[in-house]
């Protein structure tokens, strides 16, 4: 059993650790031997912090030994992006101008985790500052694929989702702030859950209220474990929402979804996938009826933001170059550096404009929900880009935003929203679709969630490494 000991839940983990029939030291160590068996290829970790893995990992054994763990993740092991706030490793933002030092704070999620006793095991790999979605960085080049190395593992939580998909860790902390979560959720096939802005505490401020922290995980169970433990509050964030004592977000996860109404809709915001993946994911949807739900096609509740969110984008990352020395400029991704320059750009009249347009979109979703309990959609238009490259070829494309339409609507109006696997494409790389509920309603995302993940379980890929 031990040989196969990084593939297992967090439940099951847990659940393992209390039965003593293995312990978060074994746990660890065939989470870091999968580490070393596959790392070098995919490029997923920023820094692997083994010796201090290890010394936590011996001292969860110790107390689950004495039937006192110190928290429901007491002893799994745990991966956080690169951009967290942690003590003693450093938060580089996948950029060569930021300082290499370990970190002396840690991140409210983080700090959240530790209290829980999970075991660290590292920071993961993302682009420069989150600006782009896919994974590579000046700082630490390109990260890959696990499905196939030749297509990139999306972004910008790009490491993360590496990380669930192999077996580097149970638990993987991931942010979104246009769909940096759900991106690598799809193109890796594992799942990924943005919940409500605020729900989960964040800090340093996030730019322009688009940013959420939240899991990427290989079972929703896992996610709704993790979700509420990282859920809980911390006062640095003053737009975070208020917390209720004793929240368990999987308490409902097997109630199912007979007697929901779910609106399809494959062309939200004017989005044209391709025709394989409108294929999967119209039969995927399917699964729901055929779970007890009613499902109707619909039209795009809302006309695409796609102007006014990429001028809070752009001005969010000239905000982000303003603080730059300016004789570091050239060692920048130059896609990040364009991006910022134009930034600069934005006057205050558009800012105000994008704002206005916020609201009105906000609103139009809560009317929405009204009527409908969940929004489906497909997660990506195509499968994984080419590792490397920022858009797919032949598509004139000038923004990153173009090839993923379905992600960034939800950032805009701050609603839960969730990368699920669906289905494997003919090029064998994973297709996700996405949950999407009303604000406020996690439970109601990771219940459709487990109900589809209970009728398709979800297939992680093959791969060296242990087995």
């Amino acid at each position: 059993m031990t040989s196969a000991l990084h593939r297992l839940s967090a439940v099951e983990l847990v659940a393992g650790y209390r039965a003593r029939r293995f312990s978060p030291l074994e746990v660890t160590k065939a989470c870091l031997a999968a580490i070393a068996a596959r790392n070098g290829e995919l490029n997923a970790f920023l820094v692997v912090l083994e010796e201090e893995a290890l010394a936590q990992a011996q001292a969860a054994t110790a107390r689950w030994h004495a039937g006192t763990p110190q928290g429901p993740l007491d002893g799994v092991p745990v991966t956080v992006k690169d951009l967290c706030p942690t003590i003693g490793a450093p938060a580089r933002h996948g950029s060569r101008t930021s300082s290499a030092a370990p970190g002396t704070v840690d991140a409210p999620c983080v700090a959240r985790l530790r209290e829980a006793g999970v075991v660290l095991l590292g920071k993961t790999a993302m682009c420069e500052f989150g600006w782009k979605g896919v994974t590579d960085s000046p700082l630490l080049g390109v990260s890959r694929n696990p499905w196939n190395p030749a297509r990139t593992c999306g972004g910008s939580s790009g490491g993360a989702a590496i990380a669930a998909a192999t077996g580097m860790g149970a638990l993987h902390v991931g942010s979104d702030g246009a769909g940096s979560i759900r991106i690598p959720a799809a193109f890796c096939g594992v799942y990924g859950f943005k919940a409500t802005f605020g729900r989960v505490p964040a800090w340093p401020p996030g730019r322009v209220a688009l940013g959420h922290y939240g899991p990427l995980t290989r079972t929703v169970a896992d996610a709704a474990l993790m979700l509420g433990t990282i859920a809980r509050p911390d006062a640095r964030d003053w737009t975070a929402l208020p917390y209720v004592p004793g929240t368990d977000y999987r308490r409902d996860l097997g109630v199912g979804v007979r007697g929901l109404r779910i609106g399809w809709c494959p062309t939200l915001c004017g989005a044209r996938p391709d025709a394989e993946v409108a294929q999967l994911t119209a039969a995927a949807v399917c699964v729901f009826a055929d779970a007890g739900a009613s499902v109707e096609e619909i039209a795009s509740p809302i006309a695409s933001p796609r102007e006014h969110f990429d001028t809070l984008w752009a001005a969010s990352m000239a905000q982000i170059l303003r603080r730059i020395p300016a004789r570091e400029h050239d060692v920048l991704d130059p896609g990040f550096r364009q991006l910022a320059e134009r930034g600069r750009a934005v006057t205050v009249d558009a800012l105000l404009d994008a704002t206005h347009a916020r609201h009105v979109d906000g609103a139009a979703m809560n009317a929405f929900h009204e009527r409908y309990d969940l929004l489906v959609t497909p997660q990506m238009p195509t499968t994984a880009l080419a590792a490397g490259e920022d858009f797919p070829p032949g598509r004139a494309m000038t923004s990153w935003l173009d090839w993923s339409p379905y992600t960034y609507p939800f950032n805009w109006t701050q609603q839960p929203a969730a990368s699920l696997p669906c289905a494997i494409a003919s090029d064998g790389l994973p297709v996700a679709l996405q949950v999407v509920g009303a604000r406020h309603a996690e439970a109601l995302v990771l219940r459709a969630s487990h109900a589809f993940e209970a009728a398709r379980p979800f297939a992680m890929p093959p791969g060296p490494g242990p087995a």
